[in-house]
């Protein structure tokens, strides 16, 4: 009876695992990244494409936007800034001045007259095929096949919003803010309210506190992911990562620059194997499973080796 109920619970297992591949293989690959961040227990490591493929295409443009997406990267991080006429466009900057042939504010611009502008690539080269694309423009490319971090955006919440129902993919955008506990827990609860994922940037300080950190966990709502900085490797790091995922949140980390990741940064792993290890392989033994960086393909490649990344 006994061998009869363990093939039984061995089939039921079974049947659950291929209904639940099946279920998997039915989802849209921003779906499959949006439940791998809802996923406490998951143990992948999202992967995000700071400004898209910048490497390669002008930062910000729907070619990097398109690269990344071909490459495998889970999220995008997009910028972005309003025109004269209300036209939210997609742009690190206030200014055209860095990244196209133009000069002056976006602000000043109407759209009209920023699609004469040309985008400029990596190395200060002008491209005569591309303007800047306006963030419905963008969304559109990034529905269903990608999540969108709308960076420099908290301003113009509902306008975002709007476009995001627009487009159909409210439930792809992530929203970023840093402040009070208090100004992060009235972000969040917008958030929540339009189906929005938010996101507090919390900051631990030289000498090793966070009170933004420490007063999510003393009790309050926690997000479903921090995004944590942090410019020296201190122990009290590891403490807070710990404390942060025992509570069920992910842990995002900028591997962008060093001064946001105590030193573990994309240059310093893309030197070597060894370095990568050194670098990348601190920053999740400290439990990060959300990597924002300069260099998704190179990350990629070596989650993927790690079995961290499908």
């Amino acid at each position: 009876m006994r061998r009869i109920t363990i093939i039984a619970l061995s089939l039921l297992s079974a049947i659950a695992a291929v209904s639940c591949h099946n279920s998997e293989k039915g989802l849209t690959p921003a779906a499959k990244a949006m439940a791998i961040l809802r996923d406490p227990s998951s143990e992948k490591v999202l992967v995000a494409a700071h400004r898209a493929d910048w490497r390669h295409h002008p930062e910000n443009s729907i070619p990097a936007i398109e690269s990344v997406i071909k490459m495998g990267v889970d999220i995008v991080a997009l910028d972005v800034a309003m025109t004269s006429d209300g036209v939210l466009v997609l742009s690190h900057d206030n200014t055209v001045d860095r990244t196209t042939n133009g000069s002056g504010l976006v602000s000043s611009y109407s759209l009209d007259s920023l699609r004469h502008l040309r985008l400029k690539g990596a190395q200060g080269v002008i491209i005569d095929t591309l303007g800047m694309p306006t963030l419905e423009e963008a969304l559109t490319v990034c529905k269903d096949r990608i999540l969108v971090n709308v960076d420099h955006g908290w301003d113009y919440f509902p306008q975002v919003l709007e476009i995001a129902q627009k487009v159909g993919c409210v439930d792809q955008i992530i929203f970023k803010a840093g402040g009070t506990r208090e100004a992060t827990a009235e972000a969040m609860n917008s958030c929540e309210e339009a189906g929005i994922l938010f996101m507090p940037i919390v900051t631990i300080s030289k000498d090793g506190t966070s009170e933004a950190i420490d007063s999510y966990l003393d009790g309050g709502k926690m997000p479903v992911m921090f995004e944590v900085i942090f410019s020296n490797d201190i122990p009290q790091v590891d403490s807070y990562t710990k404390a942060i995922k025992e509570a069920g949140s992910k842990i995002w980390v900028n591997s962008i620059w060093a001064s946001l990741c105590g030193g573990n940064d994309d240059e310093r792993a893309f030197q070597s194997p060894e370095e990568a290890d050194a670098a990348y392989g601190r920053l999740l033994s400290l439990g990060f499973n959300a990597f924002q960086t300069d260099r998704p393909e190179f990350i990629i490649d070596y989650l993927r080796k790690k079995g961290l990344h499908d």
